[in-house]
């Protein structure tokens, strides 16, 4: 399978003379593995004895999208010596006496800055760059010191009040840079039947950034793609895994879901929820404990995730002894997505006992007066506790068949 014309311009890209390339557009489009496979071959053909950066959102991300791919390219093994190291994040790659090391890096969060202080670099790439904090981001451009050094972006659109949009994509001719935009039509090794698969998983503000690559505003209602006859279900079969999610709250509701998973299904066949501002009375733990244990019945709980902030509440339940306890993967954005992503493939159904979560699933919105995405912090319980389960669970339990 040949290169598409924007991916060759990609390989040729660092022979230009700007110092920075910028690639964003739709998902799948190829743009990481080329711009990797370009940032090695530059790296290699113009320095020695030098350190890079690859940084993904996270270490794990970064080895995942960069890393993996990098070490399948046979051209690569045929021309280099090629040495990863796990514990200290570090590949090294050698031919005759010329070797540069690459660093791997997370941008998580704010903190995560301080991680790449210190460190002389001759090129950064930055994969996923829209979802790094500006200060890692910067940090890293900064420490780009040695003469000829490159920075290489890549990302799928987001916010158009994004600081990274209005700072580099609207500002090319300033930072001395080249944007490419890519669509799934610029990866030539999708077929149709796959594109179409892509295009099915997301619906509004998703789709428009994943698909038709837009930095576009969140709008609307959050799970547009929510739809009664599709995801709720009246009759149960509870066979298969058991787990309960919930979104503690004293002041606030708490919200509670019994899920089972078969299969490719997972269902959220019973719920617990309680509004103390409603029933004009705070519960204990103790209390929340006791409604923990009617939800779960008899059925073998395997895991219950719990909102991390809760950490009164989780003592309470390891306390007991009965169930096993862990925090939820409280990554807001990233679980939304996934979460939608799951609605759309028809992988989560909703049992029509659960009136709170159906209620919730038909208003959560985003918030229109905010310039990043954020969603309305009113009635979004049982969606915060359905997205724990969904970020939480089934992204580990399914990770192996994932399509998204």
């Amino acid at each position: 399978m040949g290169l598409s014309n924007k991916q060759v311009q990609v390989l040729k890209w660092p022979y230009t003379g700007h110092t920075a390339l910028i690639c964003d557009g739709a998902v799948r489009t190829g743009k990481t593995s080329v711009m990797s496979l370009s940032f090695i071959l530059w790296a290699m053909g113009n320095f020695s004895g030098c350190n890079f950066a690859l940084c993904g959102k996270t270490v794990g991300s970064a080895e995942r999208n960069i890393m993996q791919p990098l070490m399948g390219i046979t051209y690569l093994r045929e021309q280099f010596s090629l040495e990863y190291s796990r514990s200290t994040h570090q590949l090294t790659i050698k031919r005759g006496k010329r070797q540069n090391r690459f660093y791997v890096f997370g941008g998580r969060d704010e903190s995560s800055y301080t991680l790449i202080q210190g460190v002389t670099l001759a090129g950064v790439l930055l994969d996923e760059v829209a979802l790094m904090p500006r200060s890692f981001v910067e940090q890293a451009l900064a420490r780009c010191s040695v003469d000829g050094a490159r920075f290489f972006f890549n990302c799928n659109p987001d916010s158009p009040s994004h600081w990274f949009y209005k700072e580099w994509i609207l500002k090319v001719s300033e930072k001395d840079a080249t944007h490419l935009h890519f669509m799934m039509d610029d990866n030539p090794s999708l077929t149709e039947e796959t594109k179409a698969r892509y295009r099915s998983l997301w619906t509004g503000t998703f789709y428009r950034r994943y698909i038709l690559g837009e930095w576009c505003t969140a709008e609307g209602l959050v799970y547009s793609n929510f739809d009664r006859d599709k995801h709720v279900i009246h009759d149960l079969d509870p066979r298969g895994r058991f787990y309960i999610s919930i979104d503690y709250g004293t002041h606030n509701p708490f919200s509670a879901g019994l899920w089972y998973l078969n299969g490719n299904t997972a269902v959220r066949m019973q719920e617990f929820y309680y509004s103390s501002v409603e029933h004009g009375q705070q519960l204990t733990d103790e209390e929340y404990y006791k409604h923990l244990e009617e939800l779960a019945g008899k059925y073998p709980i395997l895991a219950v995730v719990v909102d991390p902030s809760a950490l009164s509440f989780i003592e309470t339940i390891r306390r007991h002894g009965r169930f096993f306890v862990t925090q939820a993967d409280n990554d807001v954005l990233d679980g939304i997505r996934y979460t939608a992503n799951q609605l759309n493939a028809g992988r989560i159904k909703i049992h029509d006992s659960c009136v709170d979560c159906i209620r919730e699933f038909e208003t959560y919105s985003w918030d229109p007066k905010s310039e990043s995405d954020k969603v309305i912090k009113e009635f979004d319980h049982a969606m915060d506790d359905t997205r724990y389960f969904c970020y939480t669970i089934l992204q580990r339990e399914w990770r192996g068949r994932m399509i998204s």
